[in-house]
Order: C-alpha cells, then structure tokens, then sequence
C-alpha cells in the first residue's frame, strides 16, 4: 500500500490549495509548541511581579534581551517549517505524510484490485447470463441450424431384388418380435447408400446442384475406367443403437465408391453448393431407425441387438454401382416408395443396356403372370362349360340365319 500512495501523494499534493495543504500538515508545527511552552513559566514569574512580559518591575534587560532572541529563534524556526510546508512534497516526505493516515495499515492496492477484479467478473457473467443475450443466441442456433439443416442427397439406390428380400425378411423378423417396430422400418423401395448430403435453399442452386452432378458424369467414369463397382452387402451393425443398417465388405470396390464420394462432393462444393459432413464418409444401407417416428423415439431409446441376432452374419446379395441420383428428404417419394428424384447420371453404356433389358425381363414376367391367370381360368369346368354354351348358342344362331336365307331366295345366301 505504502508503495501506491508514494507514488499517488506527491501529485495529490501539488493539485491541493496552499490552504488546504496547511490545513492537512499543520500538526507537524505542534511539536514546537513545548518549547514556547517551556518559556512560560519565566515569563509568568515576570508577568506576577511587573503585570508584563516585556515590563515587568522584577525582570533585567538581560533576561529580557535572552527570552527576545529564544522567541525569535523559535519563530524563524516556525516560519521555516511553514515554508517548507508550502513548497511541493518531496518523495522523502510521503512516509511521514503516510504515517499520520488512519489507514496506514491497510493494503488497499490488494483490495482495490480484488473489487474491481469482482465487478469485472460480476460484469462478465452478467453479461454472459444475460436472459435476453441467451434468448437471442439460442434463435440464432435454431435459425443457423434451420438454415444449413440438409434436404438433398446424392443417393446409390439399391435394385437389386435379392437385397430387398433379404431385408424385408429381417424387418419381418424384427417386427415378430416387437410389434412397435413397425414405425421404424424403412420402405424396400426407399433402400438407398447415401453418398453425400448438401442443403439447397431454392429452385436456383437445386439447378446448380442438377449441373454439378451432369459433371460429375465424367469424373466418375475417369475414376472407373471402365471397370465395374460391385458392393457387397453382408451383416449388419447400428450407429448408438438407434439406427439399424446393413455393413458393405470392405475391399477394393469399396475404396472406389469412397473415392467418388469425396470426388463429387468437391464438385459440388466448388459450384458453392453446402454439401458433405466433417465426419468420414461410411458407406451403409439403413433399414431401421428410431428417429423416424416420434411416438416410438419417446417409447423406446435404444435398438436392442437380439432383435436381428440371427442375421448378423448374414449375406445379403451384391448391388453393382449404374446410377446416382439427386434426392429430396422432404418432397413426396414416387409411388414405389423410393425419393423424389431430380435428376440422374448412369455410368457407361453397358449399364444402359443392362437397364432396358431389366425393364423388359420385368414386363415379361408381368404379362406371364397375366397369361397363367387365364390358363388357370379357362381350365376350370364352370368357365369351360359356359364357354361351351356360348360357343353352341352362336353356332345355331348362325345356323338359323342361313337356313332362312336359302328359303327365301336371298341373295345374301
């Protein structure tokens, strides 16, 4: 303390009045008091005997001329320690200055930097805890969040009827042994590998995403070169036990797959498209997911593993890589229960190819289910005698007709 008012005292001391200096150190002139003090006496002993100081009948010159120069000296000397007081306070001064304050004791360089430390803090904090600063900080969050949130996907569908099977097989199983998860399948014609997710704001940057993935077609098929992606579905594994979904075997394949992954999201990124995560991409194919319906979510929290014990191992087919499509979450899915598609790209004319022989194997097996059904139609005796009836009814209608056509002589006969 005695430091910081050392340095403070001298400066406080030139600013203050003459006056009121004085006024602050006039006890140190109090110590020559006792001397005048001492004189009294003598000069009592004058004063009884001649009723003066200076003309008393029993006083000699001597004594007078002595009491006259001690006086003197002592107001020369007063006048000197006046005079000094009146001049600026030097360093040396300020302990003696110090000594005569009530809180000489008191480190108040401790405690003034302890208070303004704590109403800095307090500050602080107030303006941390602050419930409007909070309020307005939590709808940033939730605007921020709403903004960016993802509603488009590049998405690797899954077509192959051997995989849909052996899903729908597990939902089946799974929903046996607990009804309730029944809100938590996802559809066979929604399975998908989801590549990347990106966040499109309106009709002009979903148009911007439509040109990014057409580009992508070439860079794809450089990363191809003409040779086939085939991914191979076996086991199955969750995220947090929340999400259920189908392992790809790592292999070559994919390490491929990864590659266009990250390929495509820089194109996308690069037209300025908010496209990919931070975390790594993980090739998988969902089947089931809490999150997918509420009143579920706030019944059940966790997925648990027993429920598709038996096909953990299991194998669950191949899906060769021909096509990627651009896919809204939230716009009405097709009526085979797969996404809302705005555009596509299909790798390589083979595949092309292998597409409309698809479409035409699967629209003759249509039209020989329908054949089967009249085949079984016309075997039954009921069918088969009706048709007989008819078949006779005509016959001698016909009959009838031309035989009356003779007898009158017409020339229809």
């Amino acid at each position: 303390m005695q430091g910081l008012l050392r340095r403070l005292l001298p400066a406080l001391y030139a600013a203050w009045p003459a006056a009121a200096a004085r006024a602050l150190l006039a006890r140190r002139a109090v110590p020559a008091l006792p001397r005048l003090m001492a004189l009294r006496p003598a000069a009592g002993a004058g004063e009884g005997e001649g009723g003066g100081l200076l003309s008393g009948a029993g006083e000699t010159p001597e004594h007078g001329g002595l009491e006259n120069v001690q006086k003197k000296k002592i107001f020369e000397e007063n006048k000197k320690e006046t005079k000094q007081m009146e001049e600026p306070c030097p360093a040396d001064s300020v302990d003696s200055l110090m000594a005569e304050m009530p809180f000489v004791d008191t480190d108040i360089e401790d405690k003034f930097i302890t208070h303004t430390t704590s109403k800095i803090n307090i500050k602080k904090k107030r303006k941390r805890t602050t419930g409007k600063e909070i309020e307005d900080d939590t709808e940033r969050k939730k605007k921020k969040k709403k903004q960016y949130q993802p509603n488009y996907f590049i998405s690797l569908p899954i077509t192959n009827p051997e995989i849909n099977r052996s899903i729908q097989a597990v939902q089946d199983a799974v929903i046996q042994k607990d009804q309730r998860f029944s809100k938590a399948m996802i559809h066979t014609g929604s399975l998908h590998v989801t590549m990347f997710v990106m966040h499109l704001s309106n009709e002009e940057e979903i148009s911007i995403a439509v040109g990014a993935l057409s580009d992508s077609k070439d860079f794809v098929e450089d990363l191809l070169k003409g040779k086939t992606v085939d991914l191979s579905f076996q086991g199955i594994h969750h995220f947090k036990n929340e999400v259920g979904f189908v392992k790809l075997a790592e292999n070559d394949h994919t390490a491929i797959l990864k590659e266009i992954a990250e390929t495509m999201k820089k194109i996308f990124q690069e037209k300025g498209i908010l496209a990919g995560e931070e975390r790594d991409f993980k090739p998988h194919l969902t089947f089931m997911k809490l999150s997918k319906s509420t009143p579920l979510r706030k019944q059940v929290k966790k997925i648990d593993p027993s429920l598709y014990e038996d096909f953990k191992s299991h194998y669950f087919g191949n899906e060769i890589l021909h096509r990627l499509d651009l896919c809204s979450m939230l716009k009405k899915k097709q009526p085979n229960g797969y996404y809302y598609c705005e555009s596509s790209i299909v790798f390589g004319k083979s595949h092309e190819a292998g597409l409309v022989k698809e479409a035409l194997r699967r629209e003759t097996q249509a039209l020989l289910s329908r054949l089967n059904q009249i085949k079984e139609l016309l075997c039954s005796p009921e069918i088969r005698t009706k048709i007989s009836k008819e078949l006779f009814e005509d016959r001698h209608k016909s009959n009838s007709k031309w035989k009356s056509c003779i007898d009158s002589g017409s020339p229809n006969a």
